[in-house]
C-alpha cells in the first residue's frame, strides 16, 4: 500500500472520529480504511488507536504520530498549490510602486511587450520616489534602485543603472566647463530632497576617490522636474541614463568630469515572500529580469 495514502486515511480517520467518517470523506470503503490504519501500524511497530464498538480514541504514540504526520502532510499540501498556481495563466491586477525615472520609452517598451505576453495581467503602476510600505499600502511588487536593500524583503537584482552628472550643454559653455571633481561647487545643483547630499564621492577610472561639493539651487523629489530644470539651464544633476541618453546623444546635455563616475546602482524587485507567489508576480519579475539585464549596457 501507500505510505502517502495510509498518512492521509490515518489522518481522516482521526479527524472524523471513525473508520466510517474517513471512508466517506475519501470514497472509500471502510474496509480498505482499516486495512490502511493495520498497515501503518505494522510499518511504525507501534498502535496508534484505541478501538471498540463505539468509540476511537489516539494512543500516545498515535497522538506523536499524528501531530507530526499532519506537518508533513502540511507541508506536502503546500508544495503542491505553490507548483500548482507556477503553471496557472498569470492573470489579475498586479499592483507595481517604481522611481519616477522609470517614466521612458526604454520601459514603456517592456511593459509594452510584458502586456503582449501576458494579456490577462492589468499591471496598476505607481511611481513615486518614496520608499512604499508594501504590505500596509498593498503592493505587490516594488523597484527600487539601492546599494542596500532592505533585510526584512526578499530583493531580486534586475539591472545595474549608471546615474551621470549632467547640465544643460548651454548652461555649462555660459558657467565654463569644470576640468576636475573640485571645480564642480561653483556650479548650482538640482538635487533630491530624500538624498544626504554630504560625503558623497566620485571615482576616477583607477579607483582613486574624488570628494564631491555640491552647492544646490533646488530641491525635488521629482525626477521629471529635475530633468526641465536641468534641461532649463537651473543647474547640474545627477541623473540615470535611461533619462537622458537620448540628450546627451543629441547634445542637448553635456556630462560633467566624464573621466569620474558614480558607482552604478542595482535596480532591485523587492516583496514580502516567496511563499505562493501568484502567477502574475512571479512572470513579472521573470520578464523584467529577462528583459533589463538584456537591455543593460
Amino acid at each position: 500500500m501507500d505510505r502517502m495514502t495510509s498518512l492521509r486515511v490515518f489522518r481522516e480517520v482521526v479527524d472524523s472520529g471513525s473508520f466510517t467518517g474517513a471512508a466517506e470523506r475519501l470514497a472509500i470503503s471502510a474496509p480498505m480504511v482499516s486495512k490502511h490504519v493495520a498497515q501503518l501500524e505494522k510499518s511504525l511497530g507501534a498502535r496508534l488507536l484505541n478501538r471498540s464498538s463505539r468509540h476511537l480514541s489516539l494512543t500516545e504514540a498515535g497522538l506523536a504520530w499524528y501531530a507530526q504526520s499532519g506537518q508533513a502532510l502540511d507541508l506536502l499540501d503546500a508544495a503542491e498549490a505553490a507548483i500548482g498556481q507556477r503553471n496557472e495563466t498569470p492573470r489579475g491586477q498586479l499592483k507595481v510602486s517604481a522611481p519616477v525615472w522609470c517614466a521612458t520609452p526604454r520601459f514603456a517598451r517592456v511593459l509594452a511587450d510584458y502586456r503582449e505576453r501576458h494579456p490577462e495581467v492589468l499591471v496598476d503602476m505607481h511611481l513615486e520616489n518614496r520608499k512604499v510600505d508594501l504590505a500596509a499600502d498593498g503592493y505587490d511588487l516594488a523597484l527600487r534602485a539601492t546599494h542596500e536593500p532592505s533585510p526584512a524583503l526578499i530583493a531580486r537584482p534586475l539591472c545595474k543603472v549608471q546615474f551621470h552628472l549632467v547640465a544643460a550643454t548651454e548652461y555649462v559653455r555660459r558657467a565654463g566647463r569644470p576640468a576636475a571633481p573640485a571645480d564642480l561647487a561653483r556650479l548650482g545643483a538640482i538635487v533630491p530632497s530624500y538624498v544626504n547630499i554630504e560625503g558623497l564621492s566620485l571615482k576616477a577610472a583607477g579607483g582613486r576617490q574624488a570628494p564631491l561639493r555640491l552647492s544646490p539651487v533646488l530641491r525635488s523629489d521629482d525626477t521629471t522636474l529635475t530633468l526641465h530644470a536641468v534641461r532649463a539651464g537651473m543647474g547640474m544633476a545627477f541623473l540615470p541614463e535611461w533619462l537622458v541618453d537620448d540628450d546627451l546623444t543629441d547634445g542637448l546635455l553635456t556630462r560633467l568630469v566624464p573621466d569620474y563616475t558614480a558607482p552604478a546602482i542595482t535596480l532591485f524587485a523587492v516583496y514580502t515572500s516567496r511563499q505562493y507567489m501568484a502567477p502574475k508576480l512571479r512572470s513579472f519579475i521573470d520578464f523584467l529580469a529577462e528583459r533589463l539585464s538584456a537591455s543593460a549596457p
